[in-house]
């Protein structure tokens, strides 16, 4: 588990990188683009940049929009941030979003998920109405 200090940082680089990713001017990176989330190695030379993208078609291309632009958002965050070291970001794709929103209609499917207690099968919920 990351440090208090390690949690913090990543957050700001989280921040930062939300608000830069606007500026980008690589037309490969376009549509809604997250950063989810940032892990940042505890020597502070690595930072693990998790990407959710809202169009998954173009998932690819816009890690590599974002991997050609590397080097412009390190040299931005590190203008923002003051830490010794800005980290090299490495993207990744985070599809968490999209397996959260299938494990939902799962649930909410009733030919998947059966009540727990066969008796309470008469009740239904306001949703199911």
């Amino acid at each position: 588990m990351p440090s208090n200090r390690i949690g913090r940082i990543n957050e700001e680089i989280q921040r930062e990188l939300s608000a830069l990713i606007r500026t980008v001017k690589d037309p490969r990176v376009h549509g809604l683009v997250s950063i989810t989330a940032v892990d940042t190695t505890a020597d502070l030379r690595y930072a693990k940049v998790y990407v959710s993208v809202l169009d998954h078609s173009d998932v690819k291309e816009v890690i590599k929009g974002l991997k050609s632009a590397g080097g412009y958002l390190r040299r931005e965050l590190g203008r923002a941030l003051q830490l010794r070291y800005t980290p090299e970001l490495q993207f990744v794709e985070d599809d968490s979003i999209g397996a959260g929103a299938h494990i939902l209609s799962l649930l909410r499917d009733p030919e998947v998920v059966k009540p727990a207690n066969p008796a309470n099968e008469h009740i239904r919920l306001e949703d199911e109405e």
